[in-house]
């Protein structure tokens, strides 16, 4: 058993099945888990429940978020909870200044907030080694989705893919290999000219409307509405979207059943799909981080003293 994490406390808070199997793997590399919002969840040995976000994040050296962060209000999503989690200005002000709050998706108060509070705060979806991992079941997820939503086969299918970040070239390069014809959707000609080399068909987003129509399948990963009004009618009705952007997502899905076409939100699918395999690349990632931010804590507060 790994003991990287002997003695560290951890305060876990909120998320869902993936939540479950992090706690167990970081307990096994000697953490000491606090957690916030698991009372519905089978017992868990070894791991406190802490009664309130508040009252946890007194006792811990690192505050663990889902990788979906918040809303706009602050909730925490929790899975095996009822009672509301709220990450709010009267909790920020309650965390210690060396306990680093790791989170994934951080929202514009949030972080200027913390940047007023001087707490430490990581954002883990900037993170490349993490959201390649996670590409991988959410990649798997989105192809789930399609065979479930179509009539056609993925082989042999016009499939395209809007964005080719991290997820993007995953997707595109499953799909390959399921046999779809595949277009990838880019921007940057370094992206376009890669897509060459992989053997799609690329197009640039300046072209999309004259192209989409062609389009079976439709996976979206950008984050900002690319399948507006305009663009919708050019896709054919029959024509499935799967849209893995956080929420809102990219599709007017309003407008996408108005014209009978089938649009499908899928955000979160690493912990819907693959929990088990999520949660241990969580546990993969967050020891190295959690170990690098309370060194750069410490060595800053002896520095100060």
């Amino acid at each position: 058993m790994s003991a990287g994490l002997k003695g560290i406390r951890c305060a876990v808070i909120g998320g869902d099945d993936r939540e479950l199997y992090l706690i167990s793997e970081l307990q096994q590399q000697g953490a000491y888990i606090v957690g916030v919002g698991f009372e519905k969840a089978s017992p868990i040995s070894g791991m406190t429940l802490a009664p309130s976000l508040e009252e946890a994040v007194g006792q811990v050296d690192v505050l663990l978020f889902p990788l979906f962060g918040t809303d706009e209000c602050g909730v925490v999503k929790a899975k095996y909870s009822d009672s509301p989690i709220v990450l709010n200005k009267k909790v920020l002000e309650a965390i210690p200044a060396q306990v680093p709050l790791v989170i994934g998706f951080a929202r514009p108060d949030l972080k200027s907030e913390a940047n007023n509070l001087g707490i430490k705060l990581v954002e883990t979806s900037r993170l490349d080694e993490l959201v390649i991992l996670n590409s991988i079941p959410s990649a798997e997820g989105a192809i789930q989705m399609a065979m479930e939503a179509t009539t056609i086969t993925i082989h042999g299918s016009n499939s395209f893919v809007l964005g080719l970040g991290r997820c993007g070239w995953t997707l595109a390069h499953m799909l390959k290999g399921i046999g779809a014809r595949v277009t990838g959707v880019a921007r940057k000609p370094s992206d376009l000219a890669r897509a060459v080399e992989m053997g799609l068909h690329a197009v640039d987003f300046a072209n999309l409307k004259d192209e989409i129509g062609h389009a079976e399948i439709i996976f979206n990963t950008v984050p900002h509405q690319v399948l507006d009004r305009l663009m919708l009618e050019k896709v054919t009705p029959d024509a499935v979207i799967v849209d893995l952007a956080s929420r809102p997502g990219g599709t007017d899905f309003e407008y996408a059943q108005n014209l009978g076409i089938k649009a499908l939100l899928a955000p979160g699918l690493p912990g819907t799909v693959a929990p088990k395999t999520a949660g241990r690349i969580l546990a993969h990632i967050y020891p190295q981080l959690i170990l690098r931010h309370l060194t750069t804590v410490n060595t800053t507060c002896k520095v100060e003293v």
